[in-house]
């Protein structure tokens, strides 16, 4: 049996839909279960609640394999350890408690290297926790996700730009949901592996904001430009949509880590590199998801 957490989010669904077609039994913890679609919904066990929760957590660790966790840091949350490293001490009590054997993780890049990194050093800080309870891990650990960019669809088709507090030249890996869930559901269904590790996620190059408004401009047949914007800038806007004070100075710290370098840290190996291009996810995701 493997469990997936957040079985509707973005890398979540991918890696239940990834275990559906391979045939694995799945059981999921979903706040509403009505989100799953129908026919992943009478193929898969649910346990409705929050994976913070004790007893849900209990319930749906009982007799697993293997356990898909990711935490979708709440933006209100009054701290940083709070969203990542509090919100999985219960799990981490069940792993032992259920004996769960296996545990596959979504962090971020910056090991040895994060130092006042907002959400990157509390992932990190939340896989220590997850390693410390015995269980073997697998951290996946990645730079930015393409797949934000859907985020500002509405600014790249109306007004051509897009926004980042990063430099336009600065080149660093990124890379596509899609292949993080396929490294997470390949692991889920491996037995063989052991102890403690980090998985590099970084797809297939480096490019900078500059090249990825190039290859949107000539893929979506129209001019896209990127600006860049301050620190200052990215906090505000967390606070207008809602975010506490720790969790947008988090954002910030975290992007400022970025353009000082972080995500550019890890040696590019065969192993690390995914295969989705920039230009690839451009045309079958970004492309399709409106009108332009």
């Amino acid at each position: 049996m493997i469990v997936v957490t957040t079985p509707t989010g973005q890398i979540g669904s991918q890696v239940l839909g990834t275990l559906l077609e391979s045939g694995e039994p799945v059981r999921v913890i979903a706040r509403d279960p009505a989100r799953l679609p129908d026919h992943v919904r009478e193929r898969v066990e649910v346990v409705k609640g929050s994976h913070s929760d004790p007893d849900v957590v209990d319930e749906a660790f009982m007799n697993a394999d293997a356990v898909f966790w990711l935490v979708a840091a709440d933006p209100r949350a009054e701290s940083l350890e709070a969203a990542f490293v509090d919100f999985t001490r219960p799990a981490c009590d069940a792993f032992k408690k259920q004996g769960v054997a296996r545990v596959v993780g979504v962090s971020a890049l910056g090991r040895g290297v994060a130092k006042n990194a907002g959400h990157v050093s509390a992932s990190l800080a939340m896989d220590d926790l997850i390693a410390g309870s015995g269980v073997n891990y697998r951290a996946l650990t990645m730079p930015t996700f393409m797949d934000n960019l859907l985020w500002q669809a509405h600014s790249i088709a109306n007004d051509g730009v897009f926004f980042a507090p990063i430099s336009g030249d600065r080149k660093a890996p990124l890379c596509a949901t899609r292949d993080i869930a396929a490294a997470a559901a390949g692991l889920l269904r491996d037995p063989s592996w052991h102890g403690v590790a980090d998985v590099p996620v970084l797809g297939p190059e480096d490019l900078s904001q500059n090249d990825l408004a190039e290859i949107m401009s000539e893929v979506l047949g129209r001019p896209v430009r990127y600006q860049r914007v301050s620190l200052d800038a990215v906090r505000a806007a967390q606070l207008e949509r809602g975010w506490s004070e720790a969790m947008a100075q988090g954002m910030a710290d975290m992007m400022a880590a970025k353009e000082a370098g972080l995500d550019n840290v890890e040696p590019r190996t065969p192993e690390a590199t995914t295969p989705t291009t920039f230009r690839q996810w451009c045309e079958e995701v970004l492309k399709p998801s409106r009108e332009w």
